[in-house]
């Protein structure tokens, strides 16, 4: 059932001591005498989605707000108020005015004035829907923040699969369609993508530099599509683990072969923070300085929980050596450690210079907050069949992570997956949808894969499930399966 909202059903009271009331009572749909001024800058909601002018539809007032949408419910109040925010016409919503084309008076005093009933309104708006609308009024300005403030569990966009068009990667249009509906602020994006499409989106043009140009310009096309201050970080690899848009209990796909992709939407979480990290190999320098790990949350952060952790280009001369040097320097602090070797780093807008892609280094994501519980464990050579997979997934399912706000990560190797299990797909996804029916799970086939057994308990502390040596962190022809869960919504 359609909620209803009382204030716009029974007309709205007015205080009988407010300006503009008589002394047989309020005159509802009056406003102060006393009209402020308009201005042209309106107050926004903190690094406003940029967006073309072109691509507003402006529609006359008089269609957007009637006394009759009173009686349609919230959403449909929602629906006529995303529509009038976006006409270029606030200004009667945002003064005492009479509101243009016929607008109804009660309904107008209603949107202008009652905090609760906008917020309400508002709360059935997609962000970027919110953000137009924060340029109302101060008031719908203050409602659109609390209600994004509100929206505060990951997002995702995902390209499974499907036929490759030839007007761009799948996941690049999907994310310019999904971005309309999503109900976040994003903050911190992780995107995946198949590097066989991603990177060689112009094999015909003959050599290597003309298509790695033309994988950059779908990168540059894909950040661009997401807020400025939202930081965006950005692989491919040989194939993709998604879980489809729409339900987080909908069956992970593992696609080994084709176009395909997601992006992952962090918004601003209370009490956690989520931190991009980068380091590029060089000749002259092998080692990492202290403050270099210390100002991405790697050293001397008390609330480290999960360090997601991706080394690229690692078929080059030194790369598996730096990768492993690299991880070693945290790799025996009380965290989760997980991840693999990918093909390329294509996106990291967190830094200024422009990314080498043909450089060799490390990249990733730290997770601290106290909220975090997280754990990992590792499907060995010895996991070959449905029986073993799920006897691993039994392992993972008994360090007993709340599943509401978790989001699940695969990291396997190349060489598993269809052939591996004897001409059987998806087996090790089944396996975690058998034990996990409403976690999303998303990841990647690599080179090498990093991981453990490992556990952060409910009290938030960690334990390991047996004692790891540096080596024994990094494998291959295996699966590493993470939980993290980022704390219970509120």
């Amino acid at each position: 059932m359609t909620p209803q909202i009382p204030g716009l059903l029974a007309g709205a009271e007015v205080d009988e001591g407010r300006e503009g009331s008589g002394p047989e009572g309020p005159k509802p749909g009056l406003g102060p005498r006393r009209r402020r001024k308009s201005s042209s800058r309106r107050p926004g909601v903190g690094g406003v989605w940029l967006e073309r002018a072109s691509e507003r539809t402006p529609g006359p007032a008089s269609s957007q707000l009637r006394p009759r949408l009173a009686g349609s419910g919230a959403r449909a109040c929602a629906l006529r108020a995303q529509g009038f925010a976006a006409s270029g016409q606030p200004a009667a919503l945002a003064s005492g005015m009479d509101p243009p084309g016929g607008l109804d008076l009660p309904g107008a005093f209603v949107l202008s004035n009652l905090a609760e009933v906008v917020e309400r309104v508002l709360a059935f708006l997609p962000a970027k829907a919110l953000l137009r609308a924060a340029g109302v009024s101060r008031l719908w300005s203050a409602c659109a923040r609390r209600v994004l403030r509100a929206q505060c569990s990951v997002a995702w966009v995902s390209a499974g699969r499907a036929e490759a068009a030839p007007d761009g990667h799948r996941l690049l249009r999907a994310v310019a369609e999904e971005l309309e509906n999503v109900r976040i602020l994003p903050r911190m994006v992780l995107y995946m993508a198949d590097s066989e499409t991603f990177v060689c989106q112009e094999q015909r043009r003959g050599h290597v530099k003309s298509r790695k140009r033309m994988s950059m310009e779908t990168a540059v096309a894909l950040e661009k599509l997401f807020p400025k201050q939202c930081q965006v970080l950005g692989i491919v690899t040989p194939g993709i683990v998604v879980t489809p848009m729409g339900s987080g209990s909908n069956q992970p796909q593992e696609i080994e072969i084709g176009e395909s992709g997601f992006a992952l939407l962090f918004p601003q979480i209370e009490g956690i923070k989520i931190q991009p990290f980068h380091f590029i190999k060089q000749p002259k320098k092998l080692t990492l300085e202290k403050h270099q790990l210390t100002e991405v949350g790697l050293l001397d952060n008390p609330e480290l929980r999960v360090v997601l952790v991706f080394g690229y280009n690692c078929c080059k001369v030194g790369a598996s050596s730096y990768l492993q040097r690299v991880v070693s320097t945290f790799s025996d602090m009380n965290i989760i450690l997980a991840g693999g070797q990918v093909d390329s780093l294509l996106s990291l807008t967190s830094e200024k210079a422009p990314l080498d892609i043909n450089a060799t280094g490390v990249v990733g994501l730290s997770f601290s907050g106290l909220r975090i519980q997280s754990a990992t464990v590792l499907l060995n050579e010895d996991v070959n069949d449905e029986k073993t997979a799920e006897a691993a997934m039994q392992r993972l399912k008994a360090a007993n992570i709340p599943e509401q706000d978790t989001i699940g990560f695969m990291f396997a190797c190349v060489g598993r997956g269809f052939h591996y299990y004897r001409a059987k797909a998806n087996v090790e996804a089944d396996a975690f949808r058998k034990f996990f029916p409403s976690v999303p799970l998303f990841g990647f086939f690599g080179n090498g894969e990093i991981g453990c057994d490992r556990i952060v308990t409910g009290n938030f502390i960690l334990r390991k499930c047996n004692e790891v040596k540096d080596e024994d962190l990094f494998h291959s022809y295996t699966t590493i399966m993470a939980l993290i869960h980022l704390g219970s919504s509120k």
